[in-house]
């Protein structure tokens, strides 16, 4: 039986993606993702000592960080990181998110609603930009400090 004739209940599901962010340096991202926006580091691989590959939670959402070797950051110096790409975490309550992050001291955008969701953006230490997002009703492009009176 060929690979494409198998019948479909023998094909397997797919669960789950998760990005693996190449970075500079481990420690500022570590800062940025646990100690900013309250991750948890969960496994985590060690060479001479220090971290150079992690998986990160918050929730049910993950993303793998992994420190590039010296020469390849070298190499990639003058390059801009993650150009065109945006990592989204769906959530139950960005808003709050936000003031979270803010108290946190972190540099976060001021929540504006697109797509039918409230939206924060960030950028972490290698220049990746970070979306987290929550359904909501308030119509689009509606900003928070419009709401408060």
């Amino acid at each position: 039986m060929t690979e494409t004739a198998k019948p479909a209940a023998t094909i397997a599901d797919v669960q789950v993606g998760i990005c693996l962010n190449m970075v500079t340096n481990m420690t500022h991202s570590l800062a940025f993702w646990v100690g900013g926006l309250g991750f948890t580091q969960k496994n985590q691989w060690i060479v001479d000592g220090q971290i150079r590959w992690c998986r990160l939670e918050r929730g049910t959402a993950a993303i793998m960080l992994q420190e590039m070797s010296a020469a390849d950051a070298a190499k990639l110096a003058d390059q801009t990181f993650g150009l065109g790409v945006q990592i989204y975490f769906q959530s139950t309550d960005a808003v709050a998110l936000y003031h979270e992050f803010r108290s946190r001291s972190m540099a976060v955008s001021e929540p504006q609603v697109g797509n039918g969701n409230w939206e924060i953006f960030l950028r972490d230490p290698d220049g990746y930009k970070v979306a987290f997002c929550s359904r909501t009703d308030v119509p689009a492009e509606t900003k928070l400090s419009e709401l408060k009176s």
